[in-house]
């Protein structure tokens, strides 16, 4: 596979994994950018890896730390979002989701990484554990550690119950 096929067919999978670690449309698309660009100076030995895909995810998320690193970076996006969703269900899901979100980006930056990849991304322990260069039990303690966070944080917001992640 090219690197220009390989772009072609994974940048949207890129830009959704971008997007729900960053919060905002363009620094996702920045960070995109960035990952594609160290990507394809290093695609002959990408490619011929078994799987391409979580070594882009790496730098992907090696990106997205580094960003977070630099003192000048620290910008936060706000989205103003009602208190109380009206009478209509499909608001009202809304509404749960983003304050469900809302708890998630409040997440260290290791645990957010966990649930993005392992319930929007939908990628087991082992291959989470690949893109992050750490253990799968370290990945399984970080994703205990922010699920009960999240749970706690549901608690004190809403007396209803949290859908499952």
């Amino acid at each position: 596979m090219t690197f220009e096929e390989y772009a072609y067919a994974r940048v949207p999978a890129l830009l959704r994994l971008a997007r729900l670690l960053t919060g905002d449309d363009h620094h996702a698309e920045d960070l995109v950018q960035e990952a594609l660009a160290k990507a394809y100076a290093r695609w002959g030995r990408i490619a011929r890896l078994e799987q391409p895909d979580l070594y882009v995810r790496r730098i992907l998320l090696n990106a997205h730390h580094s960003w977070w690193r630099r003192r000048s970076s620290h910008e936060i996006a706000v989205v103003a979002v009602a208190e109380r969703p009206s009478v209509d269900s499909a608001t009202h899901e809304v509404a749960e989701r983003d304050a469900l979100w809302r708890l998630v980006r409040k997440l260290p930056t290791k645990q957010r990484t966990v649930i993005v990849l392992r319930y929007y991304e939908d990628l087991d322990d082992a291959a989470i554990a690949t893109i992050m260069d750490c253990s799968a039990g370290t990945v399984r303690t970080h994703a205990k550690r922010a699920l009960d966070t999240l749970r706690a944080g549901q608690d004190r917001s809403t007396a209803e119950p949290m859908g499952a992640l």
